[in-house]
């Protein structure tokens, strides 16, 4: 019941932060930037995960060491968040989804070509296949193909998402989830707002509308809140690696809302495509049962 619990957790956190692009793309439609939607997010996701922290009455206090880290990560944060919802202009949100998912392929490569971790036979056969389904993605044809700038923007993404994954395991950093949650979206909000009073629209107003504030508030919520607290509660119950296995819900989550939700096309192909790509993932979180 334990391991069916985790699971669970698991696959709720999979399914919360697939939900991205049901609240990105109502506010593109309403005519906001990137960084003003991205803005809405994490400033309702931090006044969220700093209202947990008083109520659990944990300490904001952090070291300069710490403090270093965490500007790091803001900033590896907000590259890959802002190219993620950036390349939904130019793909379709579910598409993105499973290119972003392509991120565990990139750690190890990272390890391998830094910490010279040996790549074995299982990196190598996940990485081919990986790359089977991107070339069905790219050449899906009927309108769908992925685009180069939206191709471009995913790999960024997710390559970002890896140094920031590679960084918080090398800084080992001493605190909750929710207290490095809370620094890293907080560092984040700040180098978005600085892109969008310097290069962007400038900073963004407060939302207008009740539908405005149902879409930021459900940004900040659900796909940032609540999959980082289901996340952290199935790798405390199962480990890290059957929750990322459970991982593989967001990009199927994300392509149910584009094609049911927002009309996005799908072609045998192209599922083709994004299926090889989830099994890559999968087939690297499998390790071995010990003896």
């Amino acid at each position: 019941m334990s391991s069916i619990k985790g699971i669970f957790f698991g696959c709720l956190a999979g399914i919360c932060y697939g939900t991205n692009p049901l609240g990105a793309l109502p506010l593109y439609a309403d005519g906001f930037s990137t960084e003003v939607v991205l803005c809405y997010r994490f400033a309702f996701a931090v006044l969220l995960l700093g209202l947990t922290l008083l109520a659990c009455r944990k300490s904001f206090r952090v070291s300069l060491r710490e403090l270093g880290f965490l500007l790091l990560l803001g900033f590896l944060f907000a590259i890959c968040s802002f190219t993620y919802y950036a390349s939904f202009k130019f793909m379709d949100a579910g598409l993105a989804s499973t290119l972003l998912f392509l991120y565990p392929l990139e750690v190890a490569i990272i390890m391998g070509l830094f910490f010279k971790e040996k790549l074995t036979l299982k990196t190598a056969v996940s990485i081919i296949v990986s790359l089977c389904g991107l070339a069905l993605l790219y050449r899906g044809g009927s309108g769908v193909s992925l685009s180069t700038v939206g191709l471009l923007l995913v790999f960024v993404s997710s390559l970002g998402y890896a140094f920031t994954l590679v960084v918080m395991n090398k800084a080992n950093l001493k605190m909750g989830s929710v207290k490095l949650s809370f620094y890293s979206e907080l560092f984040c909000l700040v180098f978005i707002l600085l892109y969008a009073a310097i290069f962007g629209s400038g900073i963004p107003s407060l939302p207008e509308t009740p539908g405005q504030w149902g879409w930021g508030l459900m940004l900040g919520l659900v796909p940032t809140y609540l999959s980082l607290v289901f996340t952290a509660k199935s790798i405390k119950i199962v480990g890290s690696t059957p929750t990322a296995i459970t991982g593989a819900l967001e990009p199927l989550t994300a392509v149910c809302i584009g094609v049911f939700v927002f009309g996005e096309v799908m072609t045998m192909r192209l599922a083709l495509g994004i299926v090889l790509i989830l099994s890559s993932v999968v087939l690297l979180s499998l390790r071995k049962p010990a003896k």
